[in-house]
């Protein structure tokens, strides 16, 4: 890492949701948000859920978010690394962000490392034990036959479909799961000590679950939720030797 530069992670913005209109006031946010972070910005995680849904077409992607998308090809364009997670809102990503924004895009947890730090980034969803529903139903979602279904319909009336379920559906929001169950039900936590016994790993970083978690693994090794942009306008950030969550 470069002198007095920071790492920051995000996740969990779902804009979009609930409205367009409420969704607006949070995108000014996080782009004013942006704005402060990028004097001292080495790179950028998004860690999934920056939409509350996206889909690819072949030739459309989802109307909105223009501020969000211009800042971030703004900071890209000035020399900041930013890095994407799908999210199990926007798993239907591609290449847009590639293409458009020269901005990595990531489906699974990645391994990075930092000023001799090892790190597993992820969004979060489907690790660990527990949450079978959810997991049934990104096998379905995520499945070759299943997108080339869902392109046959025209974009608005997939779009509107699909923005109604992403809100009105507790399976697929997630509604019911954002409260912290303890360390020893939280399954990331589970997810984390399993990998603790293949690789030494310093830092979990994951999203998903909406709340800010800083837990304490081992001696070594921490586990990071970034919580969300809807609730908490949380974030972390690694100075070069340590991790912080902070609010906005």
């Amino acid at each position: 890492m470069t002198a007095n530069k920071k790492i920051y992670f995000a996740s969990d913005q779902h804009f979009g949701a609930p409205t367009i209109e409420q969704s607006k006031v949070r995108e000014q946010k996080f782009v004013n948000w942006l704005d402060t972070i990028k004097a001292d910005a080495e790179a950028i995680f998004l860690l999934g859920d920056l939409f509350d849904f996206w889909f690819e077409y072949k030739k459309v992607v989802p109307k909105g978010f223009i501020r969000v998308l211009g800042k971030l090809a703004e900071l890209k364009d000035s020399g900041i690394q930013i890095y994407f997670f799908v999210g199990n809102h926007d798993l239907w990503m591609e290449d847009y962000f590639e293409t458009e924004l020269n901005i990595p895009t990531y489906y699974k947890p990645k391994e990075f490392t930092f000023n001799n730090k090892l790190f597993l980034i992820g969004h979060g969803d489907g690790l660990g034990p527990g949450d079978k529903g959810y997991k049934r139903m990104k096998k379905v979602f995520t499945n070759p036959f299943s997108k080339w279904l869902y392109r046959w319909l025209h974009p608005d009336i997939g779009v509107a479909l699909a923005q109604y379920l992403s809100v009105k559906n507790k399976l697929i929001s997630g509604e019911e799961d954002v409260k912290f169950l303890g360390e020893d039900n939280e399954w990331l936590v589970h997810y984390c000590n399993k990998k603790l016994t293949e690789k030494a790993y310093n830092y979990f970083i994951f999203g998903h679950r909406h709340l800010p978690m800083n837990i304490q693994l081992t001696e070594n090794s921490k586990y990071i939720n970034t919580g969300d942009w809807i609730s908490h306008f949380t974030y972390a950030i690694f100075d070069g030797q340590e991790m912080v969550l902070k609010s906005y």
